[in-house]
C-alpha cells in the first residue's frame, strides 16, 4: 500500500467499535452480508436502452450467490428478443457479481441487471421474508398458463380514439361500444393457453372456443368493432 506524503505525516487516531454491515431480510433470515455468497432471494428489475425504444424486465432467483433460475421479457425492440434467448442462456450458474459485469448483449437488459443487483444488495427482495425462500421453478408463476408474458398493448389518436390491443387476459379480438361510442367492454383470446391447447392435440376450432372471454359490459353493448381492422 502506498501512502501520500500528507498521510504519513499525520498522527493515529483510533478506531471505534466495528459494527459491520446493516442486517438484511433474505428467505426469512437476518443477514450481513460480506460476500456475494451471502445474497439469497427472488426478485425482478426492470431496464431501458439509452434510446428507451425498448425494455425489460427481470427476474432472478439465486440462492447462496449463485443464479439458479432467470426469467427475461421483453417489449418494444425486435433486436432485444434476440437478446433476452442468449442473456437466459448466459445468467444462470453465474455469481450475482459476475452476471453484473457481464455483457448481456443488450443495454436494457444490462440495465435490468443493475437495478436487479441493488434490490438483492439491500434486501428489498420478493422473498425477503420467506421461510428459505421460494423454489427454483417460482419465476414461471409470472407468466400464468400458457406460460406467456402478460402484456398491455394499448394505441389512441386524439381523432380516433382508443384500441385496446392485447391485455392481461390475453388478445382483445373486439371492442364493445355503448350507444355514446364509449368503450364498456372487450372480448378477449387467452393467446397462451390457446396455443397450448393446439399443441395438445385439440382441434383450432374447439381450442378456440374454449380460450374466448369477455370483460366488463360486453354484452350490452350497442356495437362492437374489431380495434385492429376498424
Amino acid at each position: 500500500m502506498t501512502y501520500s506524503h500528507e498521510v504519513e505525516k499525520m498522527c493515529k487516531v483510533a478506531k471505534g467499535p466495528h459494527h459491520g454491515p446493516a442486517p438484511i431480510p433474505e428467505e426469512g433470515k437476518w443477514v450481513k452480508a460480506y460476500e456475494i455468497k451471502d445474497i439469497s432471494g427472488l426478485s425482478h428489475g426492470v431496464g431501458w436502452c439509452a434510446p428507451q425504444q425498448g425494455t425489460c424486465k427481470l427476474t432472478l432467483n439465486i440462492k447462496d450467490g449463485i443464479i439458479e433460475e432467470a426469467l427475461v421479457e421483453t417489449v418494444g425492440c425486435s433486436g432485444m428478443t434476440h437478446s433476452a434467448a442468449m442473456a437466459a442462456e448466459i445468467l444462470p450458474g453465474k455469481t450475482m457479481l459476475e452476471a453484473l459485469n457481464t455483457d448481456l448483449v443488450c443495454d436494457a437488459i444490462n440495465v435490468a441487471m443493475r437495478e436487479i443487483f441493488l434490490q438483492f444488495a439491500y434486501g428489498r427482495t420478493q422473498s425477503a421474508f420467506s421461510d428459505d425462500g421460494l423454489p427454483v421453478g417460482a419465476g414461471l408463476e409470472d407468466l400464468g398458463k400458457g406460460l406467456r408474458s402478460q402484456v398491455g398493448t394499448m394505441y389512441s389518436t386524439k381523432v380516433k380514439g382508443v384500441r385496446y390491443m392485447e391485455m392481461a387476459e390475453g388478445y382483445v379480438t373486439r371492442m364493445a361500444l355503448d350507444a355514446d361510442d364509449q368503450v364498456i367492454g372487450y372480448e378477449f383470446i387467452k393467446l397462451g393457453k390457446f396455443l397450448e391447447d393446439i399443441r395438445h392435440g385439440v382441434p383450432a376450432d374447439e381450442a378456440l372456443k374454449n380460450n374466448m372471454g369477455s370483460y366488463g359490459r360486453f354484452n350490452e353493448a350497442c356495437r362492437y368493432i374489431d380495434p385492429r381492422e376498424e
